[in-house]
C-alpha cells in the first residue's frame, strides 16, 4: 500500500471526513511530510472508493458548494489493520537489527 493510501484510510479511520478534513488531517498525521493537492487527493479517493475501501457518506451545500464525506468500510479498516500491523513488524524488526548491530560494532552486550 502507498504512503499516501495508509495515510488517507488512517485519516477516515477517525470518522467521516470531507476532502479538505483528509487533505489536513493527513498533512498532520505526517508531520508535514505528505501534503496531498486536491487532484491527487479527489483522484485516490476515487479509486479507494472503487476498490470498496470507503464509501460516501453525505453531501451538505456549503457556499454554495457540495462537501461530500467519505468514511472508512469494514473491508477498508480491515486493510488498514492489515497494513498497519505488516509497518509495524518491519519496524520492529529494523530497530531490532540496529539494536543487535549496534551493540555489536561497539562491543557492548
Amino acid at each position: 500500500m502507498q504512503e499516501p493510501t495508509f495515510l488517507i484510510l488512517t485519516a477516515l479511520a477517525a470518522g467521516p471526513q470531507h476532502g479538505y478534513g483528509v487533505i489536513t488531517d493527513v498533512e498532520g498525521i505526517s508531520g508535514g511530510r505528505v501534503v496531498l493537492r486536491a487532484g491527487t487527493l479527489y483522484a485516490a479517493l476515487d479509486r479507494l472508493r472503487a476498490e470498496g475501501l470507503i464509501e460516501s457518506e453525505r453531501e451538505e451545500i456549503v457556499d454554495g458548494r457540495v462537501r461530500r464525506y467519505y468514511r472508512l468500510t469494514g473491508e477498508g479498516a480491515t486493510r488498514l489493520s492489515a497494513e498497519a500491523d505488516r509497518l509495524t513488524r518491519h519496524a520492529t524488526a529494523a530497530v531490532t537489527r540496529l539494536r543487535q548491530g549496534f551493540s555489536t560494532a561497539w562491543g557492548l552486550s
